[in-house]
């Protein structure tokens, strides 16, 4: 008997091969095998004609939905119909979610098998698994299909309903989506946040202190004065920068903190207070989709597309269960193994005295089957995984997780002490903590990482030396600090999944690319970790706010998802569920119907900034970017905003620099010597620049150059322009073969060019000033690199593995190779100077 084995990727088809016996042919359909049409070119011919054609759903005939093969998948379908032929039966064994089962089905409407038809799940790749879900197949489950359909459909009908009017009333190309809307509208309202803020200043005292007789020092911070609690950053009204309630709190500006300072150095010292309290400590429970999205932002910085594409490839090949998962539940298979797992890395010491189990599932669960873990009955060692970088990193962290869920609680010590200060009448109260972990426990595997980089972990400690009451304290050091308080955070990938998912905005497995696709579409960018809201999706928030409130109110889309998931245990008909979302007097279509008339584009294209002394400014989105303009003596004056400029970067005086130089544009900064053409100093959508003459029609595109990194318009006079003016420069020739040296600023960036081939100048070099001979040096530099690594330096062999240790010169600079490893130079360190010590100090710190 021959069986056709039909999973989603490669990878999957690689490692469930392995497990099946002789007979069983596996191959992928590479994801879905059709969708609904992306373009209009897609739709088949006898639907053209109809008015819903382009929507790609009939809403008056149940929903019925076009279905079209992609041109990239004709090839997949054709083969894996001539292997049909060959084939008894037919086994579909695509993940066991919404998405997976979907997919079964449009193989089995597709390929359309006149043999037995059977459905394999399982929700690990490891031979049991595979023999064991062989030998339990099942029926497609209609349920889980109608909910993935019902949730592409109402996608489709919210996106081409709305994005068309964004179109017409904003710029064209943009979108709006179910998720990604709620989504951008967090990141808006943050931002709102943090430009209304105003930060408050406020001071306080360290003291660093000794016991008396003793040698170990120790912090302390002004807690209270004279008996009054010292005000902090949480007194402060974020609103104003003032104090929400002064008179119950001391408020020190710096003359009163140095003031004091002096009293308190003359002071007595001790201790008048010690508060020791221990409490132990659970482990976090184990990883779900959104908990590894991120944790895995938080330690590596990974976004949700990333984490998830990783954890798809550990699930391929075999390393992990099922990555889609709201379940925090573990098997008792994998709780097993876990505990044999922490005796034998640990003692048994480290094993929690019972088994504990993680059985709650929030109103999201959907494919609440088990947590994400290493799979099998003994998991595999990280380090004897094979796996190598971005893999090892999460299967290492998806492995500490779950074992430390079986291990001993940690018992943690802390110990606050406040010692008092008194001089003439001037009573001062000074806190210290401390933490001692008395037994690590679970720490020993896994700490959870925060969203706040300034947060202490857990397992760090802090000591303080044996303290009691009328201990007396000597004063080491005393000094004061200012402080600002901080606005809100901005949103992370790892936040804003968190946010999402405890206001039950779509679900886990669909948060990688809700995040994406705010990117993608110009409405978020990243820096550093943050996500930060642009001015187009100021302008789509304002817009739906005002005229469509319930697509971006977070219950209405909750409720949305909530019946979705009543559609997948069949207690919701999808029908009707799509009606009351789309039809009637309060349906979608009627609301975009309604509103279209009444929204201005002219108005929905003004931005509502919740900035001070904006009122003569408007601040505006156009075709080609945002802009600005003001009404000045009667006329309209108008300036493009730089494209690196972010919504809260503006203030008044900003717009009104960027104003005033596009009202001077037509004024000339003087005429250029040689060329006696006019120098300008403009603004546009990449910042301000300078350029030689006007545009006419016999010079359309006149030179222009942008100002350099750091340069001010205002500080910007003719024999600068010129100088700017001048660039691309020639230095001169190559003293090796004669050809021209010169440098320039490119897209990346200032540079040197020698035939063909262009070096970028280091932030110590000015592209205005530099000269051949640097030139030719950075130049050599460039070619020595791209030949390949170089030793600088053969350090001697390593004691413990014998291997040789060199200094390399490489592609990206300076590393230490041992063995088959190499590691980077860590800045600050030369590479003629690096000792055999600081290297065997290197290796071990990686190692670790």
């Amino acid at each position: 008997m021959k069986s056709l084995v039909i999973v989603e990727s490669p990878t999957k088809t690689k490692t469930i091969s392995k497990y099946l016996p002789k007979g069983y042919d596996v191959d992928s359909s590479m994801g879905h095998i059709r969708d609904l049409p992306s373009s209009a070119k897609q739709i088949p011919a006898k639907y053209k004609k109809e008015s819903w054609a382009t929507l790609g759903i009939n809403p008056d005939d149940r929903y019925y939905a076009i279905y079209v093969t992609p041109p990239d998948k004709k090839k997949i379908v054709k083969r894996l119909k001539d292997k049909l032929k060959d084939a008894d039966e037919l086994i579909l064994a695509t993940d066991e979610d919404r998405e997976g089962e979907a997919i079964s089905w449009h193989l089995l409407e597709v390929l359309k098998p006149k043999i037995p038809v059977k459905r394999m799940v399982f929700r690990e790749i490891t031979k049991d698994a595979v023999l064991n879900a062989l030998e339990n197949t099942r029926d497609i489950d209609m349920n889980l299909v109608y909910a993935q359909e019902t949730r592409r459909i109402l996608d489709r009908l919210a996106g081409y309903t709305v994005s068309p009017l964004l179109w017409k009333k904003i710029s064209p190309g943009l979108s709006a989506g179910r998720v990604q809307s709620v989504a951008v509208d967090f990141l808006v309202e943050r931002e709102r946040e943090r430009m209304k803020f105003k930060s408050g200043t406020y001071y306080d005292l360290q003291a660093v202190l000794q016991k008396k007789g003793g040698n170990d020092e120790f912090k302390a911070d002004l807690t209270h004065l004279d008996g009054k609690r010292l005000a902090s950053g949480k007194d402060f009204d974020e609103n104003t920068g003032k104090l929400k309630k002064p008179d119950s709190v001391v408020l020190l500006d710096e003359a009163a903190s140095k003031d004091l300072v002096d009293v308190l150095k003359k002071a007595s010292w001790s201790v008048t207070d010690v508060d020791v309290r221990t409490q132990k400590r659970n482990p976090a429970p184990p990883f779900i989709t959104s908990t590894l999205q991120q944790e895995a932002n938080r330690k590596f910085n990974f976004s949700a597309r990333d984490t998830m594409s990783v954890a798809q490839k550990l699930y391929e090949k075999g390393f992990i269960t099922y990555m889609r998962t709201d379940s925090t539940r573990l098997s008792s298979q994998a709780i097993d193994a876990a505990r044999e797992g922490i005796v034998t890395q640990y003692g048994e010491e480290y094993l929690f005295e019972r088994v504990r189990n993680y059985n709650t599932k929030g109103k999201t669960a959907q494919e609440a089957h088990e947590a994400i873990r290493p799979s099998g009955s003994r998991f595999i060692l990280p380090e004897k995984s094979g796996l190598k970088d971005r893999e090892l990193k999460l299967y290492d962290l998806i492995w500490k997780r779950t074992i430390a869920t079986q291990m001993a609680e940690a018992e943690l010590e802390f110990t606050g002490v406040t010692i008092t200060a008194k001089n003439n009448g001037t009573s001062a109260d000074f806190r210290a903590s401390g933490k001692k972990i008395l037994f690590p426990g679970f720490f020993r595997a896994y700490v959870e990482g925060s969203d706040d980089p300034e947060a202490a972990l857990e397992n760090q400690e802090t000591f303080l030396p044996e303290l009691q009451v009328d201990d007396a304290t000597d004063l080491q050091d005393l000094n004061f600090n200012a402080h600002e308080t901080k606005p809100p955070a901005r949103y992370t990938e790892a936040s804003l999944v968190k946010e999402l998912e405890k206001r039950g905005i779509g679900r886990p497995s669909t948060y990688a690319t809700v995040i994406s696709t705010i990117q993608d579409r110009g409405y978020a960018k990243h820096e550093g970790k943050t996500l930060i809201p642009t001015f187009t999706a100021f302008a789509v928030t304002t817009l739906l706010e005002k005229h469509f409130p319930e697509l971006v109110d977070s219950d209405f889309t909750s409720g949305l998802e909530d019946k979705l998931d009543e559609v997948a245990n069949g207690t919701q008909d999808p029908v009707k569920y799509l009606d009351d979302y789309y039809k009637g007097e309060n349906g979608l279509r009627a609301k975009v119907d309604r509103q279209e008339d009444k929204i201005d584009p002219q108005e929905a294209k003004l931005l509502d900034l919740p900035l001070d002394g904006l009122e003569g400014i408007k601040v505006a989105v156009g075709r080609f970017g945002p802009y600005a303009k003001m009404l000045k003596d009667g006329e309209e004056v108008s300036t493009s905003l730089p494209q690196d400029m972010d919504p809260s970067d503006l203030t008044v005086k900003k717009l009104e620099s960027l104003i005033k130089l596009s009202e001077e544009e037509d004024k000339p900064l003087g005429i250029h010597p040689e060329e006696g053409l006019p120098v300008f100093l403009l603004s546009g959508r990449f910042g301000p620049y300078v350029q030689l003459g006007e545009v006419t029609e016999e010079n359309k595109k006149p030179k222009r150059v942008s100002l350099l990194r750091g340069m001010k318009p205002e500080d910007v006079d003719l024999e600068l322009a010129l100088e700017l003016l001048k660039l691309p420069r020639t230095l001169g020739e190559h003293p090796e073969d004669g050809k021209v040296v010169k440098a320039g600023v490119g897209r990346y960036g200032p540079y040197v060019v020698h035939d063909g081939k262009f070096k970028s100048l280091t932030k110590d070099d000015n592209v205005l000033t530099v000269g051949l001979d640097r030139a030719v040096e950075l130049i050599a530099q460039k070619k020595a690199s791209t030949r390949g690594s170089s030793e600088i330096k053969d350090l001697g062999e390593h004691p413990e593995s014998k291997e040789t240790i060199k200094v390399m010169n490489g592609r990206y600079g300076p590393y230490i190779k041992h063995g088959k490893k190499n590691i980077g130079l860590p800045k600050g360190e030369t590479p003629e100077e690096f000792t055999l010590e600081k290297a065997i100090s290197l290796i071990a710190e990686k190692q670790g």
